[in-house]
């Protein structure tokens, strides 16, 4: 396959093309055809968002190895918020120009789906101009099932209640091998992409991701994009794919392994690009990255960096990320942007430009 031909739908990589090219062709050769893939979706442009995030709770019933954030409930450093702090919380955006609410956390076994529900619809009343962007595969596999609600019902209930989006989280590696050790309590990879599947086909919009760099093979990886590309032919329901770098502090699978290099990470990102041809957007998400590396991954072809956040979220933070207390003002976002060589937009949650 030439490069000219790759990621330009008929001649796509195969699995097997990927793991040869992640084995043997140099970076700057990756990222200058990641690059050429990315000018040609979304030329000069890269996004970024006003968003904050709502975090309801840390405490959660799975144990996964790889969690910072998970306490137990009465442990140091829990929360679980009650709808009245959580009203207060939104309430302070009132006068901001945000556009999108991000809502995810832990699962904690006493709040039931009308809590979820009412989150939602609550988020919405108080910012009625904000996409709600709401809760993880895992968030409701469990609170839908533990309802006894089929997913197609429990999802047109929190669409009802203002969800417009879904998070990407909780896909880590789809690999059952690595599954069964790392989260092997959570919901199976094939119920997180039905998940998927069904909010597309209601009209819901998707993010998915990837927890790479900790016992996963490379084979793993892309077997991982595969089924996301496969799962993107059907629906072509998601917005982004983001690539999630494993941090090491604070959890039980980072005592025993190293992160990725800078320049792994640049690889996956590249090839990311590269495979998920189907896909227009690739994320390199800033609070996870940290800003530089975030910068420097907009040459091997992500083309949004997610958004003001406003130190609203601590799950990468937890982990070790280099921003503890994750914040960037537009101006900031712009300034990051430009200063790899591209052109800034502000989008809302589906990619639509906003102009000032």
């Amino acid at each position: 396959m030439s490069k000219q031909e790759i990621g330009q739908g008929v001649n796509r990589l195969s699995v097997k093309e990927a793991i040869e090219m992640w084995h043997n062709m140099p970076l700057a050769e990756l990222g200058a055809m990641a690059q050429k893939l990315k000018h040609q979706k979304s030329g000069t442009e890269v996004y970024y968002n006003r968003n904050i995030h709502i975090e309801p709770t840390n405490i959660c019933v799975f144990r996964c190895k790889f969690c910072s954030y998970r306490r137990a409930e009465g442990q140091d450093g829990a929360w679980s918020y009650s709808m009245d702090e959580i009203k207060e919380l939104a309430a302070r955006y009132v006068q901001q120009p945000i556009t999108e609410v991000h809502i995810v956390g832990g699962v904690d076994p006493k709040r039931g789906f009308e809590f979820y529900e009412e989150l939602i619809s609550t988020a919405q009343n108080i910012l009625p101009q904000v996409a709600i962007k709401a809760y993880t595969a895992v968030e409701l596999h469990y609170i839908i099932t533990r309802a006894e609600l089929s997913i197609r019902e429990g999802l047109q209930r929190l669409q009802r209640a203002g969800m417009r989006a879904i998070a990407g989280g909780g896909a880590e590696i789809f690999a059952s091998r690595v599954r069964n050790e790392i989260c092997p309590d959570k919901c199976s990879a094939k119920e997180w992409l039905e998940i998927h599947q069904t909010a597309h086909q209601l009209g819901i919009t998707t993010n998915s991701t990837m927890l790479y760099g900790h016992i996963e093979t490379i084979e793993e990886r892309f077997d991982h994009l595969n089924r996301l590309r496969e799962l993107q032919d059907q629906t072509g329901g998601f917005s982004a794919f983001i690539p999630l770098k494993f941090r090491t502090a604070n959890n039980e699978l980072g005592e025993s392994i190293s992160e990725t290099s800078i320049a792994e990470d640049m690889r996956m990102v590249a090839l990311s690009r590269l495979f998920l041809d189907n896909f227009e957007h690739i994320k390199a998400y800033w609070p996870m990255f940290g800003r530089a590396t975030t910068e420097l991954a907009l040459a091997f072809g992500a083309d949004d960096i997610d958004g003001t956040i406003d130190d609203t979220t601590k799950i990468y933070s937890l982990a070790g990320a280099e921003d503890t207390k994750p914040k960037l003002s537009v101006e900031q976002c712009r300034t990051l942007i430009t200063n790899a060589g591209y052109t800034p937009v502000e989008r809302d949650t589906f990619y639509n430009k906003i102009t000032q």
